[in-house]
């Protein structure tokens, strides 16, 4: 991931994150964005039991989504757990945390793809299956997407933290923010104000003030304006 040119404003982020991922840091990143999966899956679920899943901004809203669950797969089987693998080689039971994880994701994306499909066989209106599939597709994305977060939360992050070295750290924050600063990589434009959307006031202040000060003004002057104005989730 190295070497890719940067996005604006996203060679000043890359270097302000440079300063702070690590264990800690991947606490309080991983509850945000975890917090955010939910919220948004709750705010897919209401208007699709409203019959409002096919609203346009609805409809961004889960395209949205969808472009954090890709990023979110994308940073943990390209960067994280090649690390984690390789400082637990020959550990069977550490190695099976990381292998039930990859699992999963496949399995997430054969429900996404399901939701797509109901909201377009809704889209094209009534017929055998109608808006109660919606409802039903949406619910089994989010059974199986809290069960791979919990998996994540219990194991496979604690066993991150247990073995990754302070140079894996570093490494792991090279090709983050490599990634995140990419153009469309969407984690500066897209992802730091996605994860703030509608938190809580104290857990806005402990996400925000564990970024770097370069990260929190691009925040506040430009990526979370812009989030606002697209109106996610808006029916």
């Amino acid at each position: 991931m190295r070497g890719t040119a940067a996005a604006p404003g996203g060679e000043r982020a890359a270097e302000g994150m440079r300063d702070v991922a690590g264990p800690g840091f991947m606490d309080v990143f991983t509850h945000a964005g975890h917090v955010a999966f939910r919220r948004d899956l709750e705010r897919l679920a209401a208007a699709a039991a409203a019959g409002r899943a096919r609203a346009p901004l609805v409809r961004a809203g889960w395209e949205n989504l969808k472009e954090q669950l890709r990023l979110h797969n994308r940073l943990q089987e390209g960067v994280l757990w090649p690390r984690v693998e390789r400082a637990v080689a020959g550990r069977r039971a550490e190695l099976g945390v990381v292998a039930e994880l990859r699992a999963e994701h496949p399995r997430i994306e054969v429900l996404v793809a399901a939701v797509d499909a109901a909201l377009e066989d809704d889209e094209q209106g009534p017929g055998e299956q109608g808006p109660g599939e919606v409802v039903a597709a949406v619910r089994r994305l989010r059974e199986a997407l809290e069960v791979h977060l919990r998996h994540e939360e219990a194991g496979a992050l604690p066993l991150a933290q247990r073995v990754l070295t302070p140079a894996d750290w570093a490494a792991f924050a090279e090709d983050t923010v490599s990634a995140w600063a990419a153009p469309g990589g969407g984690c500066g434009e897209g992802t730091v104000p996605w994860m703030v959307d509608g938190i809580a006031p104290l857990e806005r202040s402990r996400f925000l003030t564990a970024l770097p000060r370069k990260i929190r003004e691009l925040n506040r002057m430009r990526w979370e304006p812009r989030y606002r104005r697209r109106r996610l989730w808006s029916v």
